[in-house]
């Protein structure tokens, strides 16, 4: 028997594209939710970043160092502590409900948010971020698990596409706004502008169509160390799901990994200004974007793991270029050593185009190494406990990311370089290539379209 929002599956038009997928009844209010959502989450982030080190210059008794960490853990230790129970949620009620409620509840943090960023107070946010860590982990097995209920088969690699290219678009503009909140005057007006962003959001959720609850018996487990023991469990049986968790997995670790020394790297290897960071963040932002685009139009939305091992030889290839292309210390010590590069010096030399190409090349790469994995680990999945397995991943997910600040911080202290600590991580992505070689054992390419619609045929 078909849920709500199946019903109105038939009646979508087929080959619209990009463009008419964003503006389409089904996928567009759900889009522009996830992505003003990952707005906001990115903007409260880094202005509690930014106000945490300028209070401790102020005479904040706690130390920055301390406390920018603890900003980090706040935010990432509920996806280990309740992505187990939301899966369950998710697949037990309607999806869209769900999320309304999630975003409802968002408007009240995020009004309490805005006066603790007007007032800088650092104790606030930090509490406030726990909060919406939470809310983000409540949603996250709802944004990949909703996929399959509103797009048609052959839709689900574009809407995988067109959501990772949104989020990593988001949370670059959300960092710019952490940053305009924290140094702007007008802290009010950009207070009430991120309030507006949420109430956008919440009014986004109103028109996702209701999908239907996909378990209505699934059992919801408070307790949530057993919950995620048992789902990861679950999840870890399922070998050819599992593989794919890994490889997304890795993708995060990676992405943190970069993320993370951007600023070193352009303050102490390049020896440049801080508009050089927003430059990469840019860089990299737009370069997922393109590359979660790209796999698309190379896959023409056919779901399989074609493009997967080349995404990830290609993220080898220009992290080792990357490395070969980086100065060394020696390089920019000297009369000038003391000055940074702004913006426009650190484009007029010719070197650095090379380390701009490389880092958009890696990162195209890593639009087109991740957004299969996402599509296919939907499509494999069955519908009634598809939330649980993304719970699953995003507690494999949170606990990569949870690893590459931990070896990040050996590595450096072992004295690894920052380009030393890319050359890294681009050796160990080629080696994840090799566990979605063709043949791979327990996965094959294959087009997920004739599977998902014999699920269709069987639920009805």
């Amino acid at each position: 028997m078909r849920g709500e929002g199946e019903g109105s599956r038939p009646l979508a038009r087929r080959g619209k594209g990009a463009a008419g997928l964003l503006f389409s009844r089904r996928f567009g209010p759900y889009f522009a939710m996830q992505a003003l959502s990952a707005f906001n989450d990115s903007a409260i982030k880094n202005a509690l970043v930014l106000l945490i080190a300028y209070g401790a210059a102020r005479g904040e008794r706690l130390s920055a160092e301390l406390l920018i960490p603890l900003a980090g853990g706040i935010f990432i230790l509920p996806f280990f502590l309740a992505s187990a129970t939301a899966g369950e949620i998710a697949d037990r009620w309607d999806k869209a409900r769900l999320i309304r409620l999630i975003k409802l509840v968002e408007l009240a943090v995020m009004a309490a948010a805005g006066f603790a960023v007007v007032a800088a107070r650092v104790s606030a946010l930090l509490l406030l971020l726990g909060v919406m860590g939470i809310e983000a982990t409540f949603l996250g097995p709802i944004k990949y698990a909703i996929l399959p209920e509103i797009l048609l088969p052959e839709e689900l690699l574009l809407g995988n596409a067109l959501v990772e290219s949104g989020t990593f678009l988001a949370i670059l503009l959300g960092t710019i706004a952490g940053i305009a909140v924290t140094l702007s005057e007008g802290g009010l007006i950009v207070a009430l502008g991120l309030n507006a962003v949420a109430l956008l959001a919440w009014a986004s959720s109103l028109f996702i169509p209701p999908t239907g609850a996909a378990d209505p018996t699934a059992r919801i487990r408070w307790n949530v160390v057993a919950a995620t023991f048992e789902v990861s469990r679950e999840a870890m049986r399922e070998k050819a799901s599992f593989r794919l968790i890994l490889g997304i997995s890795w993708f995060w670790l990676a992405g943190a990994t970069y993320l993370s020394q951007f600023p070193s790297f352009v303050r102490f290897t390049l020896g440049s200004a801080a508009s050089v960071v927003t430059l990469f963040l840019t860089i990299f932002s737009v370069g997922i974007a393109l590359g979660s685009l790209l796999c698309n139009r190379i896959l023409r939305g056919r779901i399989g793991l074609a493009t997967v091992p080349w995404g990830a030889l290609g993220i080898g290839l220009f992290s080792s270029d990357l490395w070969f292309a980086s100065p060394t210390p020696d390089l920019i010590r000297g009369p000038a050593a003391g000055r940074l590069l702004p913006l426009l010096s650190f484009l007029a030399l010719p070197a650095h185009w090379r380390i701009i190409a490389d880092l958009l090349g890696l990162s195209i790469c890593g639009g087109v190494f991740v957004v299969p994995l996402y599509a296919l680990l939907q499509a494999m999945t069955a519908r009634e406990h598809r939330a649980r397995v993304i719970g699953a991943n995003n507690i494999v997910n949170a606990a990569a990311m949870a690893l590459s600040a931990g070896a990040t911080v050996a590595l450096l202290a072992a004295g690894v370089s920052v380009p030393g600590l890319f050359l890294l991580t681009g050796i160990g992505t080629v080696a994840i290539a090799f566990l979605f070689r063709p043949g791979a054992p327990s996965l094959r390419a294959y087009s997920g379209t004739a599977k998902e619609r014999a699920r269709e045929t069987s639920r009805e």
